[in-house]
């Protein structure tokens, strides 16, 4: 029987509940997908908390991103056949076994590339797609910072930056996870847990700063990534794990250098046939093994919660995926 883990309300990890559900048949443009694997993503959390509203309201089937099997096709629907395996990521929805989706947002995975990463990539490689493609594009030899470096995203960013020749610092909490990100590709690592990441990307860069940071952080990391930047520097803000940064003024863009600043959402740079575009991108780099994407933790969909907390405790590192 199809089941989904549904958040009746918004609040702490604990709200989730298994239930059966009732799929139904695909209707015109529709497919029918049984997940196989699904990615887990720091917006999870902000939605089950509130911090963010929950895709459609409450009670809420949560999670953006999944792979998975065709099992059944509506009419009209071209390019897909019963069989093919799949990857998504839309709002919402995926924390269940089986789901009804609009057929043109699926992807083919292709060979070379499992299940289990496809559905860890869907969301954060795109992110980190159009992060450094369209956000602010480094050239070769350029210096940018990159905040949460050993994240899902940060990992694949590193690797993508030191393909095109970039110098990237990240910054991570601890010497395990600094560890892992110089794997990843950067060329220094700064342990906020230790040092001042203003101080030391200044010392770094011998006083020039950055051409751009790309912060998920937020509050912890605001105003500091400002102080980083070079006059006319990017300032890239896609995301908020430690709280929204609200003491924000449109003045410290003067005051920092004439800065630039973009606050983007994934789903504006995947609209129509973007997605297909930059999914072949990406899936391009990992079967050619340019990005690795490490999937250092699983747990069963039904252990969701225990998976949230993990996140928000900072405990996870690299990919999460849940098994349904």
């Amino acid at each position: 029987m199809a089941y989904a883990m549904v958040a009746d309300k918004a609040g702490a990890a604990g709200v989730f509940k298994k239930r059966e559900i009732e799929v139904g048949k695909p209707k015109k443009g529709e497919a029918l997908i049984r997940h196989t694997a699904i990615g887990m993503n720091f917006i999870d959390v902000y939605q089950r908390s509130g911090l963010y509203p929950a895709p459609g309201g409450h009670p809420a089937i949560l999670g953006c991103e999944g792979a998975g099997i065709v099992e059944a096709l509506g009419s009209g629907v071209k390019g897909l056949k019963v069989g093919d395996r799949v990857a998504y990521t839309i709002p919402g929805g995926s924390y269940c076994s089986h789901r009804l989706i609009t057929a043109d947002r699926l992807v083919k995975i292709p060979k070379g590339v499992s299940d289990e990463v496809a559905a860890a990539v869907m969301l954060k490689g795109l992110t980190a797609h159009y992060l450094i493609h369209d956000c602010y594009r480094p050239k070769k030899d350029d210096t940018v910072l990159v905040h949460a470096a050993a994240g899902g995203v940060g990992l694949i960013v590193g690797q993508w930056l030191k393909d095109k020749g970039v110098n990237a610092i990240g910054t991570a909490g601890g010497s395990a996870k600094c560890k892992l990100a110089k794997a990843a590709g950067y060329s220094s690592m700064i342990d906020y847990k230790k040092d001042d990441f203003v101080a030391k990307t200044m010392r770094l860069t011998k006083k020039q700063g950055v051409a751009a940071v790309y912060d998920s952080v937020g509050k912890d990391t605001y105003p500091g990534s400002l102080e980083v930047l070079q006059n006319f520097g990017m300032f890239v803000a896609f995301g908020q794990s430690s709280g929204p940064a609200s003491n924000f003024k449109m003045a410290d863009l003067s005051a920092y250098g004439s800065l630039f600043m973009t606050r983007p959402t994934l789903f504006h740079y995947i609209a129509g046939d973007e997605l297909h575009k930059r999914a072949r991108q990406l899936f391009k780099m990992i079967a050619d093994g340019k990005i690795k994407i490490q999937i250092n933790q699983t747990y069963p969909l039904a252990k969701v919660a225990t998976a949230h907390r993990d996140i928000e405790g900072r405990k996870t590192t690299g990919q999460t995926v849940l098994l349904p």
